[in-house]
């Protein structure tokens, strides 16, 4: 019995140990936390961030968004051009979204389309140095053998002299996001990427709410030349659902470019495969393929 009651106040010791312990690193890591997010923050402006995070849950529209960001986003994250950009960065298949209370911004398609190769590498070089934010002089490019040409875009853009730059990559849907805000500043405050990290989640979660404005620059792809074989024609948008699914993407991955539910997606699939008179997402590949005699590859059943 002598043993048994010696082992339980072993055995009581060291939980006390480890909960006293737990205790303790609990302690240093919310020390550590509040070192790496508010060293540089007084209490005023501890106060003015938190009130900025919770401003952030009840935006429910573009314009709502845009106030946001030129109320006190500005006291931490100083910008005069928000870019937000998401799609298959890989293909070049972007989707792009302007905020800025410059009226010069919001571009022509024709000007839009000319920020996607910039998109393109930003994200590139953000995936290939560890994922990490980082600050980039517009003159300079990322480096003197990658100028960005930003010149060519014209209106305010010209007057842009540096930008922040972070992403989200997203695993599960493969609907990657990239952010930037771009300044007439030379330099950046010195906390804007740790700053850009922090907010960046909160504008994500902001931008997917709403949804994307009328003026914002959409992804597309290269409607599908079919020849006139006497079957029932395929819509432009059917016609688009199938260059994704030959493309291999699946029926949420096309959803999420489309901006379009996963079951929207199949009920076209299942017209698609009615007028193209197949049983499978298989066989309408291999018969539009057999149109265009271009081989490809597809995913899922439907």
């Amino acid at each position: 019995m002598s043993f048994g009651l010696s082992g339980w106040r072993s055995r009581k010791g060291k939980h006390a140990f480890a909960a006293a312990h737990f205790k303790q690193s609990k302690k240093t890591i919310v020390k550590i936390e509040d070192m790496s997010l508010h060293t540089e923050l007084d209490d005023v402006q501890k106060t003015n961030f938190f009130d900025l995070v919770h401003e952030s849950l009840r935006v429910r529209s573009h314009f709502e968004f845009m106030l946001w960001s030129q109320g006190n986003l500005q006291q931490f994250l100083p910008h005069d051009i928000m870019i937000a950009a998401w799609g298959d960065f890989s293909l070049g298949l972007i989707s792009v979204d302007i905020v800025s209370p410059l009226p010069d911004v919001h571009g022509s398609e024709a000007q839009n389309a000319k920020l996607i190769p910039l998109l393109k590498r930003l994200f590139d070089y953000w995936t290939e140095h560890s994922c990490a934010p980082f600050t980039v002089s517009m003159k300079h490019g990322l480096s003197e053998k990658d100028p960005f040409g930003y010149e060519q875009l014209g209106g305010s853009f010209r007057q842009m002299k540096s930008a922040v730059v972070h992403a989200i990559k997203d695993k599960r849907g493969h609907h990657d996001c990239l952010y930037l805000v771009l300044s007439k500043s030379e330099t950046p405050a010195p906390a804007s990427r740790r700053m850009l990290e922090t907010l960046v989640p909160y504008i994500d979660c902001m931008l997917r709410q709403i949804g994307q404005p009328s003026h914002a620059h959409k992804a597309t792809v290269t409607p599908l030349q079919l020849a006139d074989d006497g079957q029932e024609a395929l819509s432009m948008r059917e016609q688009e659902i199938m260059e994704w699914v030959r493309k291999g993407k699946t029926n949420f991955e096309i959803g999420m470019i489309l901006d379009i539910s996963a079951f929207t997606v199949k009920n076209h699939l299942q017209r698609i495969f009615k007028k193209l008179d197949v049983l499978n997402r298989t066989q309408a590949v291999a018969k539009m393929s057999a149109k265009l005699s271009t081989p490809v590859t597809s995913n899922e059943s439907l």
